[in-house]
């Protein structure tokens, strides 16, 4: 991987209140604890380094945040929570691709998934996949185009 993990978990320990990523254990596939009560766009706006982030930062983090409130201990998501955030936290995307073949592959291929758990890394790939294949992605570039 890129590293992206590392740098999310490290972002993620700022906000728990470590004064020093480096005291953060080594393994970046254990999550810690967070309060789920607190809501994403408090979680976001209290990382420092993102401050004067992108959107495009702000965005990756706001699912690398969603992802590790919704992992168990291991850092990994059940399938079942994976399509209950597929259907809660990603419906624009989702909605009215259920008849077409490509999606129906993708949940099939999660279905299949021989973990019954899905890591980051895994779930970033089946986001991506989904919104390449969404009606809402091509209603994206249309509206772009029409300025």
């Amino acid at each position: 991987m890129c590293g992206c993990m590392h740098s999310t978990q490290d972002q993620a320990h700022h906000l728990e209140g470590e004064p020093n990523p480096s005291a953060a254990p080594t393994s970046t596939l254990a999550p810690r604890k967070m309060l789920k009560s607190i809501s994403i766009s408090k979680q976001l706006a209290s990382i420092k380094a993102l401050r004067k982030g992108s959107d495009l930062e702000k965005a990756i983090t706001t699912t690398a945040l969603i992802f590790r409130n919704s992992s168990d201990p291991d850092g990994k998501l059940e399938k079942a929570t994976v399509k209950n955030l597929l259907q809660t936290q990603f419906k624009n995307f989702t909605e009215g691709q259920e008849t077409k073949p490509k999606y129906k592959d993708l949940l099939s291929e999660l279905d299949e998934h021989t973990e019954n758990k899905l890591d980051f890394e895994d779930f970033m790939i089946l986001l991506l996949s989904i919104t390449v294949t969404s009606d809402l992605l091509q209603n994206i570039w249309n509206a772009k185009n029409m300025k």
